[in-house]
């Protein structure tokens, strides 16, 4: 995960070098990924839980 590697300590010494980090932070907030929208719906009753994983299953018979 990413935000181990922010707990490690680390120096950062020098003009050069702060400008380095500045620039890599700076890079990664602007590179963030695409929000895309998902439609989906809780399912909560039983039987509906039951017929999507008997579906699950047909799809998953065919691809063997």
């Amino acid at each position: 995960m990413a935000t181990s590697s922010i707990t490690k300590n680390f120096v950062i010494s020098g003009q050069k070098q702060v400008e380095m980090f500045v620039d890599a932070i700076e890079s990664s907030a602007n590179n963030r990924p695409v929000r895309v929208p998902v439609a989906a719906r809780e399912l909560t009753d039983t039987n509906d839980i039951i017929k999507l994983m008997e579906k699950r299953k047909k799809a998953n018979v065919a691809k063997r």
